[in-house]
């Protein structure tokens, strides 16, 4: 069967992507290694949680027909256009892992016809279009043409995004970049082209790297205010409000499938040629080693009130984020919370709840510790409550309230601030978080 698009990987970039284009009336042939994916997505149900797709899915796969999955192109499958969305983990040493661009790739060649239009949409190492993806596919013997073309969507407003956000466009000739162009055309009004694959592929690098460096920035100012017992989220809303030359960013957990490995790929990219980057692997330092730093100190409290006997964590929002609401944990800097207590407090019983995250999906992370579903489960005669991600529920129930359900000297650990700016009778004098970690003045 002839197709308009052929998607490679069905994850969250892939899937979301391969359902606005079949929303689209293009006729979408999503490849997916992994068969347990295929199927449901012959079923119309997304495998992750995301606004708005399930509805969509449902349209396109069941009544109109036009996306369906597949774990490999079939002998008699054409496409005009190949997009490639499959991951670029880091290994186990940091380094990204390109195997499944390869792979990819490679599938791509074999099925492709001559004029086909080849689009690396992965966010990947500077160089991977022209010297892995575009030497494969020459391999071929076919004629094609390659652009760079970066997701940039935010997980929970993906299908809002993929229609508003520019499309960034980057290939080495006109043509090309016409021609990629006018494809993105279809889905979103503005495409900005650039220059060469590289210039695309430094877009996507950019883009999360600088997030990552505002955001550490953030967790310096919040170390400072609590060297001095200030309170951070005073001194960051105070010093930018009505001031247009400052605009510092909340402290916080810093993590998620780009902050947590972007900043990598770009500083892994620039040692081919020989330049060692400053800011951005010292910004990334900061991020990954807030947790064990912040854990410390919940560990020395949580010994001081559990009188020698085996204390109770509830470990609270494990999506890499709450706001816009996701089910994503890849990357999420509350992994290495929990990481960190199991060191600090190997005889802890640890509870994992998410208003989110699928439950089963909590209890196998946790190492066979307790998952459940409510927010009174996890809480309920904790030692210490910690809230990990920036969820509008956590937010909901004053932290004095919260603490009458705790152990005898039980406290709250908040890496977002949700109550910053409640009074002392509304926090009790048993919360902290990040930059405020003294006692909660009662004024």
């Amino acid at each position: 069967m002839h197709y308009d698009v052929g998607v490679l990987g069905l994850g969250y970039v892939g899937l979301t992507f391969a359902t606005a284009l079949a929303d689209l009336d293009m006729n979408v042939l999503g490849v997916e290694k992994r068969q347990d994916l295929v199927d449901m997505t012959n079923a119309g149900v997304p495998h992750f949680a995301e606004t708005g797709l399930k509805s969509v899915m449902q349209h396109v796969i069941q009544r109109t027909g036009r996306l369906s999955a597949v774990t490999e192109f079939g002998a008699e499958d054409t496409c005009n256009v190949y997009v490639i969305t499959v991951g670029t983990p880091l290994d186990a040493d940091g380094k990204t892992n390109l195997s499944f661009i390869q792979t990819a790739t490679r599938q791509v060649a074999e099925n492709m016809m001559d004029g086909a239009l080849v689009i690396l949409r992965s966010t990947v190492a500077i160089g991977t279009a022209r010297n892995i993806v575009s030497p494969i596919l020459q391999a071929s013997g076919k004629s094609f043409q390659i652009a760079m073309c970066p997701e940039r969507t935010l997980e929970g407003r993906a299908m809002q995004e993929l229609r508003q956000l520019p499309q960034i466009v980057g290939a080495d000739d006109k043509a090309t970049r016409e021609r990629a162009a006018h494809f993105f055309y279809k889905l979103t009004p503005t495409c900005v082209q650039v220059s060469s694959l590289e210039a695309a592929e430094i877009v996507k690098l950019t883009d999360n790297t600088y997030r990552d460096v505002q955001f550490a920035f953030a967790n310096e100012i919040a170390r400072v205010c609590e060297a001095y017992d200030v309170n951070a989220m005073e001194v960051i809303n105070g010093g930018k409000l009505g001031y247009p030359r400052t605009n510092v960013a909340l402290p916080g957990l810093v993590g998620g499938p780009c902050l947590e490995k972007d900043p990598h790929i770009l500083t892994q990219s620039l040692e081919k040629v020989d330049i060692s980057l400053d800011i951005a692997p010292a910004a990334r330092r900061v991020n990954e080693r807030q947790p064990v730093e912040t854990v410390k100190f919940l560990a020395s409290e949580v010994r001081k009130n559990a009188s020698g006997r085996d204390p109770i964590i509830a470990l609270m929002g494990m999506a890499f984020k709450g706001v816009p609401a996701t089910d994503d944990m890849r990357g999420s800097m509350a992994l290495r919370v929990l990481e960190a207590l199991r060191a600090e407090l190997p005889n802890a019983e640890i509870r994992l709840y998410d208003p989110v995250c699928d439950i089963e999906n909590l209890r196998e992370i946790n190492g066979g510790s307790m998952a459940v579903s409510t927010q009174a489960e996890a809480i309920a005669g904790a030692d210490c409550v910690i809230i990990a991600n920036n969820h509008p529920s956590f937010g909901e129930t004053p932290p004095a309230e919260m603490l009458s359900n705790l152990a005898s000297n039980g406290f709250i650990y908040d890496y977002w601030n949700h109550f910053w700016n409640h009074r002392g009778h509304e926090v009790g004098d048993r919360y902290y978080a990040v930059g405020n970690t003294k006692k909660v003045r009662s004024a």
